[in-house]
């Protein structure tokens, strides 16, 4: 796989794919990329891939497919179109960059093994930014002997660290959301409440990125979308809270106590159920503020 002549399948052309893609084109990858939107095709066209009509056909031919979705549900569903149609080469690689369910990924790569391919997992942390610069944190899963094949592709996008076996690297990247989500609740509860005692937002950051409370919400969230009011991180605020059931899920599996964490998820579906369906996960902030409004107007 250290040819960058290679072909590589591209589906799931969101926020995260569409900058993923890009670098891969720019690195000398012949890309075919796939997405359900035409107009997502048509940008991924413009940036030098290959764009197809199906998924399937995005597989044609490929020595890995790389699947950047929503859901495991849709994971899985386009990994049956793809083994039906049986275009991509024997033995190539399906490489499930989604934020999937970690038992549903070891039950979709039997699926795979059992059709002659191979799957991996290989979720990111980043946002749009690692995206755009090839930064991103890569977490895998799978065997050894795979990930090293798939590594210099992998090495365009981010840097890869190994969780274990197949489904680790989607266990961990539930269990790290579901912090991010945490933290990013409290320190919009802090920050109000600051606010409303007097303080300047930006002055409680500073204290914060010096202190031990410092954390990807103080020192880049709060700052970058929510102060300025963009609310524009590229990450929706349903698939952060689809992230953290999959991680308090699992607790539950591996019998392991998750009290904050069911908090933080009720919490987020309360927010979830009251902001629009495309908000960003940052928007948490807004609806704490709002939050506070209507019961300093109740009182």
């Amino acid at each position: 796989m250290s040819d960058a002549k290679a072909t590589v399948g591209f589906i799931g052309l969101g926020n995260m794919g569409a900058p993923m893609s890009r670098r891969l084109v720019e690195a000398g990858y012949d890309v075919r990329a796939f997405d359900v939107s035409p107009e997502a095709r048509t940008r991924a066209h413009e940036s030098g891939a290959t764009d197809v009509e199906t998924a399937a056909g995005a597989a044609d031919g490929a020595d890995l497919v790389i699947l950047m979705l929503p859901t495991s549900a849709i994971v899985a569903s386009v990994a049956e179109e793809i083994l039906a149609a049986g275009t991509a080469r024997p033995g190539a690689t399906l490489i499930d960059m989604s934020s999937s369910d970690p038992f549903a990924t070891r039950t979709l790569a039997e699926r795979v093994d059992a059709a002659g391919l191979r799957l991996v997992d290989a979720p990111v942390s980043g946002g749009v930014k690692g995206a755009v610069g090839g930064t991103l944190t890569i977490m895998t899963g799978g065997g050894d002997e795979t990930l090293a094949e798939v590594e210099p592709v992998l090495a365009v996008l981010g840097r890869t660290v190994h969780a274990g076996g197949v489904g680790a690297g989607h266990a961990v990247k539930a269990f790290n959301n579901l912090l991010s989500a945490t933290h990013l609740w409290v320190t919009s509860e802090i920050m109000e409440a600051g606010k409303r005692f007097g303080l300047d937002p930006a002055v409680m950051l500073a204290i914060f990125n010096g202190s031990s409370g410092r954390s990807g919400s103080t020192e880049n969230k709060w700052p970058n979308f929510i102060i300025p009011e963009t609310f524009d991180s590229g990450f929706g605020l349903r698939l952060m809270l689809k992230d953290m059931q999959i991680a308090t899920q699992l607790a539950r599996q591996t019998g392991a106590p998750s009290l904050l964490g069911e908090d933080a998820v009720e919490l987020w579906a309360e927010a979830a159920g009251e902001l629009p369906p495309a908000a960003d996960h940052t928007e948490v902030a807004r609806w704490i503020r709002s939050l506070a409004e209507r019961t300093e107007g109740a009182g």
